[in-house]
């Protein structure tokens, strides 16, 4: 998984008003930024098959997990700092995420039968609830909201390198994996959190076709939408096998 910021940090207000001071003949649509978005989850269905077969067929996909989540990583840092590199590299790192989830997915599905299926119907179907909300203006993206949101991720993303940085010493957070009752409530408050930025990234696509950012944004920010759409789905599988393992 990438980084998280808009709060998604990739699609940030400043990105597109810098953005739209500049044209490489053509502008930003929502029609496109969709197209695109749809293109890179192709890309990363066809990836996560073929590290999934090659886990059904008995073969190390420890490899791709690991290549895959680094890979993804190290592009998505590249694509932020390059914006105008996104139509290029977008594809990468929808390559890389699915060589990723579909090696821990095939993990997941071989400890309980069923789970990958339901987070997938779990992520889109929330995508498509966070779209409605947000369409109909049940939730609207203002300052405040924004910030509520921006200061909880990044409050999450803190707690996960505190995480990582400890599992380096051999000391472990139980609640992060285990299925106590704190476990199971801590990913759903994850799961909401990564839920809610969907309306943040709505928002700034939305802003960004409105102001006229350059073509190229479309790829760009398909690629934030992914960042996004990737996490909420591993904090659901997550989630879910907490859920499975009481």
């Amino acid at each position: 998984m990438a980084i998280f910021e808009s709060n998604n940090p990739v699609l940030k207000q400043k990105t597109f008003e810098e953005a739209s001071r500049i044209h490489d003949g053509g502008v930003m649509t929502i029609g496109g930024t969709v197209n695109k978005v749809a293109f890179l989850l192709l890309m990363v269905m066809a990836a996560a098959v073929y590290s999934w077969g090659l886990f059904s067929k008995g073969e190390n996909v420890t490899p791709f997990m690991i290549g895959g989540a680094i890979g993804g990583f190290i592009l998505a840092l590249v694509i932020i700092f390059k914006k105008e590199w996104a139509p290029y590299l977008a594809p990468a790192y929808a390559l890389a995420e699915g060589l990723f989830l579909g090696a821990i997915s095939a993990y997941y599905g071989s400890l309980y039968e069923g789970i990958v299926l339901q987070a997938v119907g779990l992520t889109f179907g929330t995508f498509l609830a966070m779209l409605a909300l947000y369409k109909f203006q049940v939730i609207r993206a203002t300052e405040k909201f924004r910030a509520i949101i921006i200061t909880a991720t990044a409050g999450i993303a803190i707690f996960y390198l505190i995480a990582m940085v400890l599992r380096m010493f051999n000391i472990n957070i139980p609640f992060l994996h285990e299925g106590s009752t704190f476990g199971i409530i801590f990913s759903f408050v994850v799961v909401g959190i990564a839920a809610l930025n969907l309306i943040l990234d709505f928002d700034m696509i939305e802003n960004g076709a409105a102001q006229g950012a350059p073509k190229y944004f479309e790829w760009f920010a398909g690629f934030g939408l992914l960042v996004t759409l990737v996490w909420l789905y591993l904090e659901i599988l997550r989630l879910l096998a907490k859920l499975n393992r009481r």
